[in-house]
């Protein structure tokens, strides 16, 4: 054994070894230490050896096991389930097969054979293949150096005399199992065949068990994520995030979060609806008060498009050029007192409120200008013949002026863009001047001074390839019928 000495120092140094050497991707580094035996006996040879594994687990008669540390590996794992492997073994050899009569003696003894190895090996790992953490079986093929002291039944030829140290290169094949207790502890075992290249070396299996110790990976946020898979290795965080943190724990990560210390909703990106309205908090001008979309989450109490905050009137609709009130008109002519150039006294929607100065029995081709100013502000509902709320006023203007005509007889025509089916287009245009013909009687005007048409996409008086074009196509026309 005078050479102990040596082979530990070989084996701490290859411990030491940081790029020469395996273990999961999470901790890619591992030191095994542990014991191991040396059985000579089931290797295929004559006797006082046996055949390839003829009893190949009777440890009491075969095994030559050194009852301390005496194995000592370094690995490496290097991806796609492989590991590299380096390390080194002791042992003494006291037991060399067995008689053939096997009764009397069934163990040859020999005097304490020095055994030394150095041995480095690739491995492969089958614990994702059978989708297990705890369990890591692995196959491996290398090759190493072997030493045996000589002794009665391993003479070498090539050497005179004998406690010489016979050493030769072998090609070595094993199997073994580990069982990770944690991350990083676990329990391994590992069965060796070594096959020496020269005749004066015997082939031999090497058995180990001991410990096994996984490091190398990094966590510096502590939170359980590996540094190489951690999104925010600087910051606690979550697995569901992949490291990064939840603050306000409402299941939005912070970086996604637009309001990252108030836990909120999803479709808000992170952020509350208080008042459930809709608009997140952060965009509400009325965050305690249930509103509108289109007024940032403030509510409307009047309909008119007004927030109630900047509404003078929120009780009573009006439009947002008279903060929301409506405006008046004080002398019932029909004629807002904003458009009526005499306010006070009562007139005609033809002289924009004024008295009419001389009775005209039919309207000039001036009032028929303004009768179709007005009916081209006439707003349907999208593809319906209903009118818009803002269009009522416009129509109560036409009523007006055709009161003031009471022996005039009237046309009312409906006209369309070129969007959609000419047929639609034609029924579509004939509902709308119908529409507008029924309010006209509804509020007072004869059936009998009225008709309507319907001319769909016929009579364009702009082009349809613009929307503007096309707006201007979407008309009702009034004309004079003589």
């Amino acid at each position: 054994m005078k050479n102990l000495s040596r082979l530990l120092f070989t084996m701490l140094l290859v411990t030491s070894m940081g790029n020469v050497m395996a273990q999961d991707q999470n901790n890619p580094w591992a030191i095994n230490f542990g014991i191991n035996a040396v059985d000579v006996f089931p290797v295929g040879e004559d006797a006082p050896q046996g055949g390839y594994f003829e009893e190949f687990f009777n440890a009491e008669d075969h095994w030559s096991i050194l009852p301390s540390l005496s194995t000592i590996s370094v690995s490496k794992y290097v991806g796609n389930n492989f590991s590299v492997q380096a390390g080194g073994s002791i042992n003494q050899i006291n037991k060399w097969g067995q008689t053939e009569d096997n009764v009397t003696d069934p163990s040859i003894r020999v005097d304490d054979l020095a055994y030394y190895a150095l041995d480095a090996n690739v491995r492969y790992h089958f614990g994702d293949i059978i989708g297990t953490s705890k369990l890591d079986p692995t196959i491996g093929l290398g090759g190493g150096y072997t030493w045996i002291e000589e002794g009665p039944f391993n003479t070498s030829s090539l050497r005179a005399g004998s406690n010489n140290l016979v050493g030769a290169g072998t090609l070595n094949a094993s199997l073994g199992l580990t069982y990770w207790l944690t991350d990083n502890f676990g329990f391994y075992i590992e069965s060796k065949y070594k096959h020496s290249f020269e005749d004066y070396l015997t082939k031999h299996f090497q058995h180990s068990a001991g410990v096994s110790v996984r490091f190398g990976g990094t966590d510096t946020d502590g939170d359980g994520i590996y540094d190489k898979d951690d999104a925010c290795p600087e910051v606690f965080g979550l697995d569901a995030f992949n490291g990064c943190p939840d603050a306000d724990g409402d299941g939005i990560e912070d970086s996604k979060d637009t309001c990252p210390n108030e836990a909120g909703l999803a479709e808000f990106n992170g952020c509350p609806d208080s008042d459930g309205d809709g608009v997140a908090d952060n965009n509400d001008d009325c965050p305690q008060v249930k509103g509108l979309k289109s007024l940032r989450g403030c509510p409307d109490s009047d309909g008119d498009g007004v927030a109630d905050a900047k509404d003078k009137c929120p009780s009573e609709a009006g439009p947002a050029a008279n903060s929301g009130c409506p405006w008046p008109d004080t002398d019932g002519d029909g004629v807002l007192d904003k458009d009526d150039k005499c306010p006070k006294v009562v007139g005609t929607v033809a002289n924009n409120g004024c008295p009419e100065a001389v009775a005209v029995v039919q309207p000039s081709q001036e009032v028929i200008n303004k009768l179709n100013a007005y009916a081209k502000t006439i707003l349907f509902d999208s593809g319906k013949s209903s009118f818009q709320q803002r269009t009522f006023q416009v129509l109560k203007d036409i009523t007006a002026i055709l009161k003031e005509y009471p022996a005039s007889n009237f046309t009312i025509e409906g006209h369309t863009d070129s969007q959609g089916a000419k047929a639609s287009n034609q029924s579509l245009s004939d509902r709308r001047a119908k529409a507008v013909l029924n309010y006209l009687v509804e509020n007072g005007i004869s059936s009998a001074r009225l008709n309507s048409y319907g001319f769909g996409e016929d009579y364009p008086i702009d082009s349809n390839a613009t929307s503007s074009g096309r707006a201007n196509n979407r008309r009702v026309e009034v004309k004079l019928r003589k």
